[in-house]
Parts: C-alpha cells; structure tokens; sequence
C-alpha cells in the first residue's frame, strides 16, 4: 500500500480489535489510544482511518487502490479531519475544536464514516476540553473520534469516561531493535539497543534520536548534570545554556536517568541500568545519595513538564535552575 503507513507489527492486535468492532456492529463514536510516547500511537489511530474510509478493505486493512484510500495517500480526504496544536508543545485551543464541529455535524461526503483524529488529547486545554465534551455526548451517526494521548493525568475524567479504551504497550526490546535496524540498515545492532535504551524503549523516538542527530543533545545533558556535580560549572551556568533547547526532551531524559539512580539505589544492580551513556554518573550518585531527595526531584521534574505544557511557567531558565538546585545538593548531609 504505497503510501498508506501501515501499522506497527507490535499494535496489530489493538487494529483487529477495533476491526472486529466494526463487524460486529459494536464500534463506539470514540476510542482513546493510550500508551507511553514514542511507539506509533498515530500510526495505529491512521490505520484504523485508513480501514474505516476504504472502499474495499481486505481482511481488516485498507486496500490501498480505492477512492478513499487514494484520497488518504493524498492527504486530501473530505471525511478526515486531524486535529493537532499549531505548533509542537502548543495547546489545541477552542477555536480549532469549534470548526471540528462543523466537520462532525456535516454529512460524510464519500458516504461512509466520518473520522477524527486527535493528537496530542492532552494537549486541548480546559474551553476546549469542554467543547470536545459536547461533541463526544452527541457526534452523529458513522463517525469515529480517535484520542491520542501519552499522558492519561492531563485529560478530563469526563472525556476519558466517554471513550474506549485502547491500551497501547511499548514493544519488546527485540522486537523494537528489529524494527529500528530495518529503518536504520546501516545501525549495528548494538548502537542501536543503546539508543533505544536512552529513550526508554520507544522505537519512534529512537528512530528521532538518529535522524535528527539528537546524540549532541543528550551529550549536553550528561555532562551538564556531571558539571555539576564535579562543580566544574554551576546550575545557573548550566541552566542557560540548556534553556534554549528543548527543554521537554532534556527533562524527559533527565527524569529517566533519576529513575535509573533510585533504581540502583533500591537494588545494587547495575545491569538494571538503562541510561547507559550515563552509568558511571549513575552508579556514583546511587552511592552516596538519598532516596528520598531523588524520589522528591524526580517528583518535581512531573510537575515542572506538567506546567510547561500547560503553561503555567514560561520561564524555562528559572524551571531549569531550581532542578538542578536539587541536582547539586543531592550529596548533601542534612
């Protein structure tokens, strides 16, 4: 299906549940993909898109010549409407959820479902939240709102009670290493369990990591928290240079490598150790600190990726200093 993206081998079993839904007359007005980032939850939601506009699927995938999936290889049919922020790291605001409106309660132009796909779900902030809420009690008949999301906390009980849930589950470490070496042939296999190791065992963002050149990135990291603690630098010093980069991939990394600290921490095994460029640091500040003030920063790095996204604290600079604050004094004596 030239194309038409098909599903990741790991999701196919999530796609023929939703395909037996639909023979059998069962399929909701709303499915909420849910599952950690980076392992292709839009993928899943477009091939269930794909299946639904298809003229003529073939054993629960779309076949790739008809109208409808012509119109999809084009990115161009009347009956989809992907709904997404402006930018990356932005909200959906009201505004673009009310001209969904006038997309559900229109009639399907090629006669079949209408879909939506919304990604990030989390990312909808609270007007608009609430105007996807009346649109879900009421889409209309044949039509399908996909919810995306890696962070469940973020969206409104309300809407998540109004959707099927479709458990989204990483990968297992072989099969993701497959599908990055057949991505990335020239990988040997064991860079390639590295990188996936640095982004916790998401293929796609392993798969970003690489074609965006990301390693200078994570390099900034490791050795801004190792500054530190050597106090070769400062946390203010090291603050201003990271605040200008993407400050949700360092604190997503960030909070990765603390998870591996306590994890060493709590069971002396270094072979638990995930963040491997870092496990020398790692094994050191599992030594000599203190559960509790790592469990109280990583604690505080949810919050502080919480308020970015919501956008309570556009200062990044000053978010960046006060973690690594707490960085510093983790060897600290009370």
């Amino acid at each position: 299906m030239a194309g038409l993206h098909p599903v990741h081998p790991w999701f196919e079993t999530p796609l023929s549940q939703v395909v037996a839904l639909h023979s059998s007359g069962r399929l909701p007005h709303a499915l909420l993909l849910h599952g950690v980032a980076g392992i292709g939850k839009n993928r899943l939601a477009q091939a269930v898109a794909n299946y639904l506009l298809c003229h003529q699927p073939e054993t629960g995938v779309a076949c790739g010549h008809c109208k409808g999936c012509e119109l999809n290889r084009a990115g161009s049919h009347p009956d989809l409407f992907q709904l997404m922020p402006e930018e990356p790291g932005k909200q959906l605001k009201v505004d673009q959820v009310r001209n969904l409106g006038d997309f559900i309660f229109s009639t399907a132009q090629q006669g079949g479902y209408r879909v939506v796909i919304i990604d990030p779900a989390d990312a909808l902030n609270l007007a608009a939240a609430n105007a996807l809420l009346k649109m879900l009690e009421e889409p209309g008949q044949k039509t399908l709102l996909l919810l995306i999301t890696a962070r469940m906390g973020q969206l409104l009980p309300t809407i998540k009670s109004r959707c099927q849930h479709i458990q989204c589950t990483a990968p297992s470490a072989e099969l993701a290493q497959s599908w990055l070496l057949e991505q990335m042939p020239e990988l040997d296999a064991e860079l390639a369990q590295q990188v996936l190791s640095v982004n916790r065992g998401s293929p796609e963002q392993a798969l970003q990591y690489l074609q965006q050149s990301e390693a200078d990135l994570r390099q900034l990291l490791v050795k801004g928290l190792a500054d530190i603690l050597r106090q070769r630098r400062s946390p203010l010093e090291v603050a201003a240079q990271w605040h200008r980069q993407d400050v949700d991939r360092l604190l997503n990394w960030f909070y990765a490598i603390l998870t591996d600290i306590l994890r060493q921490t709590l069971t002396e095994g270094g072979h638990l150790i995930e963040q491997s460029d870092a496990k020398n640091m790692i094994a050191a500040v599992a030594k000599k600190a203190n559960p509790v003030k790592i469990l109280k920063l990583a604690d505080k790095i949810v919050q502080e990726r919480r308020a970015i996204l919501q956008r309570q604290n556009p200062n990044k600079q000053l978010l960046l200093e006060s973690l690594l604050l707490q960085w510093s004094v983790l060897f600290r004596q009370e």
